[in-house]
């Protein structure tokens, strides 16, 4: 059982699913990693049940603020029936089917892609309910072939865990599995690939770039296994040049222009992006549209200061390559950049650059990474389009 500090309740009553240890009076007994307890107020008012975390500052993650409520099969049974119903209507073959905190499953991710499911399990709550949610997982998808776990991540860390990567079920292929995409087949690799293999958030944003690269030289930088240049090339982009520092990644890519048969010449370089666009720079090249998808630069609120200064220093390369009219696609996936801190770090970049930009469209995940109304956290990606 867990007491907070008198006041400290405010954000629960708010209903946000986290506890930070600062807000903690007393911790009652001695709970387990993982172990449900019970929430209380300074008054000793149940506020909510929650998975502890004795090693994390976010000491508990809630499960549920029903006193009457049992943390049980049945519990995770409603909680994966209501994230599946949210995400049926879009009749795809690759999806988000549960995202963590915003479908009220702290610390859980769940993917599907054409038959398989990636799982990410972040938190401490789950090394007590893995086995259970595996469970609920095979009633819910009877044909799945099999089920993954990709909790193969630094935040397991700081919950006191190990990384892990391991089969719960069936069987998953060595060999990259084939997605579809807004017509487009793409090879995701459940065992090695980023996260829980592909970056599903990014899929309106790489539909709206294949609408906006028709004639255009397009610079596609951290490019993984080529999701943006790929729908470029398939818009009809006049050239497209693949970045990215992994040679494996790369190797995806090309094998992905080769699924789809695109004819539209791409090259592919091995580089660090950030010494590539200088490089660039220094040659006076130029492009008519530059997309920068670079992976998270903040991890926590201390290095928001340092991780500015990074998206900076990308924009600002970015915008000096761009052609007269060009435009630029940059996004951040991390949670502590506000959309109102990256628009106007891109402003500055712009102006450091002495070439105002136009912004035209904002961008954000798609609608299988729902955010919860009261975790804010939730809205973790954000992009601009903007124009010379």
């Amino acid at each position: 059982m867990i007491t907070l500090l008198p006041g400290r309740e405010k954000s629960l009553l708010r209903l946000h699913p986290w506890v930070f240890s600062g807000a903690i009076d007393k911790v009652t007994g001695n709970p387990k990693l993982g172990e449900t307890v019970k929430i209380l107020d300074s008054k000793g008012n149940f506020l909510a049940w929650a998975a502890y975390s004795p090693h994390s500052q976010i000491r508990a993650r809630i499960w549920s603020f029903n006193e009457n409520e049992k943390i049980d099969k049945k519990f995770f049974t409603n909680r994966i029936e209501r994230a599946t119903l949210a995400v049926a209507p879009y009749n795809a073959n690759a999806y988000r089917v549960a995202n963590a905190e915003n479908d009220f499953l702290p610390g859980c991710v769940i993917d599907y892609y054409a038959g398989y499911l990636s799982v990410q399990l972040l938190s401490a709550g789950w090394e007590i309910h893995r086995q259970t949610l595996v469970e609920c997982l095979k009633e819910f998808f009877p044909d799945c072939k099999g089920i993954i776990e990709r909790s193969d991540s630094d935040v397991r860390i700081k919950e006191g865990l190990e990384p892990l990567s391991q089969i719960l079920a069936g069987d998953v292929p060595e060999e990259p599995v084939a997605i579809e995409e807004n017509g487009l087949k793409i090879l995701v690799d459940l065992r090695k690939g980023h996260k829980t293999g592909y970056y599903l958030d990014q899929r309106n944003s790489r539909k709206r770039i294949g609408e906006l690269a028709g004639g255009k030289n397009v610079l596609n930088c951290f490019c993984y296994t080529g999701g943006f240049g790929l729908f470029a090339a398939a818009g009809g982009a006049k050239s497209v040049r693949q970045v990215d520092v992994s040679s494996p990644a790369l190797e995806l890519a090309k094998r992905n222009a080769e699924l789809n048969n695109l004819t539209t010449p791409i090259d592919y370089i091995e580089a660090d992006v950030f010494a590539y666009l200088r490089k660039c720079r220094d040659k006076g090249e130029t492009f008519d549209l530059i997309i920068l998808d670079p992976p998270k630069f903040a991890e926590s609120v201390s290095q928001v200061e340092k991780a500015a200064k990074g998206y900076k220093d990308i924009n600002l390369l970015a915008i000096k390559l761009l052609a007269p009219g060009g435009m630029l696609a940059t996004f951040s996936c991390s949670g502590h950049i506000s959309p109102e801190l990256f628009q106007k770090i891109v402003a500055d970049a712009a102006l450091d650059a002495k070439r105002p930009l136009r912004i035209l469209e904002s961008f954000r995940q798609a609608q299988d990474h729902p955010v919860l109304s009261s975790f804010p956290e939730g809205m973790y990606l954000k992009g601009l389009l903007a124009a010379m």
